[in-house]
This record gives C-alpha cells, sequence and structure tokens, in this order.
C-alpha cells in the first residue's frame, strides 16, 4: 500500500527555506508538494503566498495546463535555489553572487501587483486601528504565481544572515532551516522528528557503553 503524503512542512522559519522543503524525505522517503499546478496552488495557498479566495478566478483565467507549465518551472526554481543554498550556506553572502540571482530577478521583473488600504476582518490587540496594507494583483500571466515566491527568495538574499541558514544534521535529512534561536545554536530541523531520533541513538549508545564497562 502506497504510504500517504504527509502534509507540507513549514519549519524552515522563513518562507523561502519551506519552499526549498517543498521536496524533502522525511522519514527516508522523499516526498513532492508541488509535482503540478494543483500541488503549487495548494501549497503557495498553505504557504500564505497566495490567497486562497483568489484561487478559483485563476484557474478560470489561466488553465490546468499553463498552471502545470508553472510548477514546472517553480521546481527549476528550487533547485537553483538548493545548489545556491549548498554553495553558500553557513556564511554571508559576496557581492559577487549578484552574477547568480538572474533566475529571481527575472520572476522578480513579471510581477504587476499593487497594494491597495483596507480595513482587516480582525485588528491584532496591539493594533492602534484595522486598517491594513493589503497586496493585490493584475493577473495578466501565470508566472505571475511565482512572484511572491521570488520575493521571499530576495528576502532571504537581501536581509537575511547566510550565515543562520543550515542543514538539518539528522541522518539523511534534507531539511534546511533558518536558525532565529537566541544563541544561534539550532541543529535538527525540529526536535520532535530528528531531534528526537539524535536524542534517543545516544541515548542508546550510552547505554551501550555503560553495559560494556559493566563486563
Amino acid at each position: 500500500m502506497q504510504q500517504q503524503r504527509p502534509a507540507p512542512l513549514f519549519i524552515g522559519d522563513h518562507p523561502a527555506i519551506d519552499f526549498l522543503n517543498s521536496t524533502a524525505t522525511p522519514g527516508g522517503i522523499r516526498h513532492e508538494w508541488i509535482g503540478d499546478g494543483l500541488e503549487l496552488i495548494d501549497w503557495l495557498v498553505a504557504a500564505g503566498l497566495l490567497d486562497g479566495e483568489s484561487v478559483p478566478a485563476l484557474w478560470a483565467k489561466f488553465g490546468a495546463a499553463s498552471v502545470d507549465g508553472v510548477a514546472r518551472q517553480a521546481r527549476e526554481l528550487r533547485e537553483w535555489l538548493r545548489r545556491f543554498v549548498e554553495r553558500h550556506a553557513g556564511r554571508s553572502l559576496a557581492v559577487s553572487v549578484l552574477g547568480e540571482l538572474e533566475p529571481v530577478n527575472r520572476l522578480l521583473a513579471v510581477g504587476q501587483s499593487y497594494r491597495q488600504i483596507a480595513i482587516a476582518e480582525v485588528a491584532p490587540p496591539e493594533a492602534a486601528n484595522r486598517l491594513v496594507l493589503h497586496r493585490h494583483q493584475h493577473w495578466q500571466q501565470p508566472e505571475q504565481l511565482l512572484e511572491a515566491v521570488a520575493e521571499a527568495i530576495a528576502d532571504l538574499l537581501c536581509q537575511g544572515n547566510f550565515a543562520l541558514v543550515r542543514r538539518c544534521e539528522g541522518t539523511g535529512c534534507s531539511l534546511w532551516f533558518y536558525d532565529r534561536t537566541k544563541r544561534h545554536a539550532r541543529r535538527w530541523c525540529s526536535m520532535a522528528g530528528c531531534g528526537n531520533r539524535a536524542k534517543a541513538a545516544a541515548h542508546r549508545a550510552r547505554s551501550k557503553e555503560a553495559a560494556q564497562a559493566d563486563h
């Protein structure tokens, strides 16, 4: 029986890292969350990068074949990002990386977004009023679906600290994260996953050493 795919993983502490983790091997089994257009749309909504209310109109405007094509572009962008992260993670970015960023700048150039002031449905307790700034899109081409992803990547590159981009130390784990801990000492994708497995392995190793010492 085929194992059911888990829900998308949002453990990266940055939307660009979550995009990188949209294919992963939790439990040693590789999963793909943007395999086609429908999955891409679902992932964007789950990630907070697309308003779910706009989805029916997008399907009607662009159609499944076009959105499937964008999903293919998304996977290509993700693999470009993976290679970039593998080359540069763990240290501050040098200005020389600008020549590598054409895929991101190209997607940023297709954007047709604008902002409007609106009333928040639910205002946070600390808000002085209920006015919020919402982003809207003039949807002209399906590639605009990746504008929010490109902006997330740009934010990571321009506002983030690449020295804090790290890969989980779990054996066989493919997940990445942005270390926002106070001491910047995060090692695992999650304590519930690789963290607990590492603790259990360390406990077994200590128990084995103690047993051997008793003989």
